[in-house]
C-alpha cells in the first residue's frame, strides 16, 4: 500500500534533519555490523573493479604466447578462484546487512506495537484500522528496505561507478569522456522515467486501496446487497474501480516498454563508440584494453540506472519513517502516574464524584454525575441511548479520561493505579463478542498455560458453557474461525463468559451482554449470574428491565445526568421515569 495515502489525522511533515537523527537512533547498536559490512563492500567492489583488469591480461597474454593447456588451465582456475572468493565475500556482506535490518526493523515494530496497545480508546477512533495495520506491516518493510538493501546498494553503485570511470580513464582517457556523454543521458532519462513510473504507480495504488475497501463493505455486507437485490449495481461500481486499476496498470507497462529498448539502444550505441573509436589509429588500443573498457562500461550503466531507483526508494523510506515517527509521537492519553500503586485485589467499592466527561470539546456526555456502590453489590444504569450508560463504564476501566471531578475504587483515585493493576481486576462483557482465531481453549484462558483442562471445564460448567462444548469433536480444542463465525451468538456469549469468569476478577461488568442472544441462552447466563453474584461487585447495563429486577441499586440516567436512584420495588413506587420505561416495557410484552 503507498505511503502516500494512508494518513492519519495529526500527520504532519518532519525535516530531514529531524527524521534522520531518529532513524540514526535504530542504526547506532548495529553500528559495528554496518561497519564490518561497509569494509566487505569496498573489498567486493575492489575485486569487482579488478576482474576486467584480469581479463585485459588474459586476452595479451594469450595473444603475445603460444600458451600450453595447463597454461590456460591455471588462467582459468585463477579466475574462478577469484570470483569464488568474490561471491564469498558478498554472502558474508549480505549476511551481515541482513541481521542488522532485520535487528533494527524487529525492534522498530515491536516499539511502533506496543505503542498503539498503549493508546486510550478515542485515540482509535481518529486512527482508522487500516492505516495502523499498513503502518505497522508496510511502513516498517520500507525501512527494513532501506536498511538491508537501498542504502548499501547506492554506496555500492556510487562505489562502483567512481572506482569504474578511473578505471576507464587509465585506459583511455578519450574514451571515457565519450562515455560521459552517454551516461548523462541515461541517467536523466531514468530520472524522468522514475518519476513518470512513480507518479503512475502511486495512482495505481489508489486505485488498488479503493478497490480493496468496496471489496471488504461489500464481502461483509453481501446479505444486505442480496436481500435488496443490489447486485448489477454493485458489478458496475466494482466495473469501475477495476478499469481504473486496468488502465493505470498498462500506462506503467507502456512506459516500461518504451524505457528498456532506449536505454539498451544507447548501451548498445556506445559499444559501437568504444569498438570504432577504440581501433582508430589516434586511440590506439590493443584488443585487452577493448575488451576491459567494454567490461567497464557494462558495470558503468547498470549503477547508474539502479541510483536513479534507489533515489525513490529512499523518498518512499523516508516518507515511511514520517509516518511512524509520526504515530511514535501520538502520547497515550491514559498513561500510569509516576508512582502509580500495584494493586492485588479490590474490595469493590465504586464511587462517582462529581464526574463531567466528553468525548469532544465540551459536549457533555456525563453532567455533574455521583454515586456510589457497595462492595459485591449488583448496580445495573437504565436510561435511553445517549444517556451514558456505556461511557460509565467504560470510565471505570479507563478507556478515556475524565475532564472533572473523580473516581474512586476502594476510596484510592484510579488514576493513582496502575493502568494494568486496574484492569486485570475487573472482568468484561460486552454485546458484541470477539472471539480470536485458535481453539476455545486459547479464547477461555488467552494463551495463559497456567490453566488446566480441569479448571477450564469447571468455568465452563460453571458459566453453563459445558452443555454445548463437550458435544463438540475436538471439546477445548475445537478450532474458532475469525471472529467466532462458526459459533452462534449464545455460544460466543458464554465463552466470552468463561473467559471473563476464569479470571476471577472482582469487579464484573456487562453491557447489554444478553441483548443479541435467545431466550434459553439468556436463561443460562441468568443463571451463570446468579451464582456469581457473590464474588464481587457487579455494573450491568440492560435495555430489558426484567433481567435486572433483583439489583442492589438501579440508576437511572436522562442526557448524562442522574435522576433517579433505589431498588426495583422503591422506583416503582417513586413513579417516576423508570415507573414509566417499565410500564411502557410491560405494555410492550403484553
Amino acid at each position: 500500500m503507498n505511503v502516500d495515502n494512508e494518513k492519519l489525522k495529526g500527520d504532519h511533515k518532519l525535516p530531514f534533519k529531524v527524521k534522520f537523527k531518529r532513524t540514526l537512533q535504530y542504526i547506532k547498536p548495529q553500528w559495528w555490523r554496518f561497519v564490518v559490512a561497509l569494509l566487505l563492500i569496498l573489498v567486493s567492489v575492489g575485486f569487482d573493479v579488478a576482474f576486467p583488469q584480469f581479463i585485459k591480461w588474459i586476452t595479451n597474454n594469450l595473444q603475445s604466447v603460444n600458451p600450453s593447456l595447463s597454461y590456460i588451465l591455471g588462467l582459468g582456475f585463477g579466475y574462478l578462484g577469484l570470483a569464488v572468493f568474490g561471491q564469498i565475500i558478498l554472502y558474508f556482506e549480505s549476511m551481515i546487512l541482513q541481521k542488522a535490518g532485520q535487528t533494527i526493523i524487529y525492534n522498530l515494530r515491536m516499539e511502533v506495537f506496543t505503542h498503539i496497545e498503549n493508546m486510550s480508546q478515542d485515540q482509535f477512533n481518529d486512527m482508522p484500522v487500516g492505516s495502523l495495520v499498513t503502518r505497522v506491516a508496510s511502513y516498517t518493510a520500507n525501512m527494513s528496505d532501506l536498511f538491508t538493501n537501498t542504502l548499501v546498494n547506492l554506496l555500492r553503485n556510487a562505489l562502483t561507478i567512481v572506482f569504474v570511470y578511473i578505471m576507464m580513464i587509465t585506459i583511455s582517457p578519450i574514451l571515457s569522456l565519450w562515455m560521459l556523454i552517454f551516461v548523462a543521458i541515461v541517467f536523466t532519462i531514468s530520472l524522468i522515467f522514475r518519476n513518470v513510473g512513480h507518479k503512475i504507480f502511486t495512482k495505481e495504488r489508489k486505485y488498488v486501496s479503493d478497490l480493496n475497501a468496496f471489496l471488504n463493505e461489500s464481502l461483509s455486507g453481501m446479505k444486505i446487497v442480496q436481500i435488496f437485490n443490489q447486485e448489477k449495481r454493485k458489478e458496475e461500481e466494482f466495473n469501475v474501480k477495476n478499469e481504473n486499476i486496468r488502465r493505470e496498470r498498462y500506462r506503467l507497462t507502456m512506459a516500461f516498454a518504451a524505457y528498456r529498448p532506449f536505454i539498451n539502444f544507447l548501451y548498445y550505441s556506445a559499444i559501437a563508440v568504444i569498438f570504432f573509436l577504440g581501433t582508430q589509429s589516434q586511440i590506439g588500443l590493443n584488443g585487452g584494453e577493448i575488451v576491459a573498457f567494454y567490461l567497464y562500461l557494462s558495470k558503468f550503466f547498470n549503477p547508474v540506472q539502479n541510483i536513479a531507483d534507489q533515489i525513490n526508494n529512499i523518498q518512499s523510506a523516508t516518507t515511511a519513517s514520517e509516518r511512524l515517527f509520526n504515530l511514535l509521537d501520538v502520547q497515550p492519553k491514559v498513561l500510569d502516574k509516576p508512582g502509580a500503586l500495584e494493586i492485588d485485589s479490590f474490595k469493590g467499592k465504586i464511587e462517582f464524584k462529581n464526574v463531567w466527561f466528553a468525548y469532544e470539546g465540551e459536549h457533555w456526555i456525563l453532567r455533574d454525575v455521583s454515586f456510589v456502590i457497595n462492595p459485591r453489590e449488583t448496580c445495573a444504569f437504565v436510561g435511553a441511548t445517549g444517556a451514558g450508560k456505556t461511557t460509565i463504564l467504560s470510565l471505570i476501566v479507563r478507556n478515556f479520561e475524565i475532564q472533572k471531578g473523580q473516581i474512586l475504587i476502594d476510596d484510592i483515585d484510579i488514576t493513582d493505579i496502575k493502568v494494568e493493576s486496574l484492569r486485570r481486576a475487573i472482568g468484561q462483557m460486552l454485546q458484541d463478542v470477539f472471539l480470536f482465531s485458535g481453539t476455545i481453549r486459547n479464547n477461555i484462558t488467552l494463551h495463559d498455560d497456567d490453566f488446566t483442562d480441569e479448571e477450564i471445564m469447571d468455568t465452563c460448567r460453571y458459566v453453563n458453557a459445558d452443555k454445548f462444548v463437550e458435544k463438540l469433536e475436538k471439546g477445548l480444542d475445537e478450532e474458532v474461525i475469525e471472529r467466532g463465525e462458526n459459533f452462534s451468538q449464545g455460544q460466543r456469549q458464554l465463552l466470552s463468559f468463561a473467559r471473563t469468569v476464569i479470571h476471577k476478577p472482582q469487579i464484573l461488568i456487562l453491557d447489554e451482554a444478553t441483548a443479541n442472544i435467545d431466550t434459553e441462552t439468556e436463561v443460562l447466563i441468568q443463571e451463570s449470574l446468579e451464582k456469581i453474584k457473590n464474588i464481587g461487585t457487579m455494573l450491568v447495563v440492560a435495555h430489558r428491565l426484567s433481567t435486572i429486577q433483583k439489583a442492589d441499586q438501579i440508576i437511572v440516567l436522562q442526557n448524562g445526568e442522574v435522576i433517579e436512584k433505589g431498588n426495583h420495588q422503591s422506583l416503582l413506587r417513586q413513579k417516576g421515569h423508570y415507573y414509566k420505561l417499565y410500564q411502557l416495557q410491560f405494555e410492550e410484552i403484553g
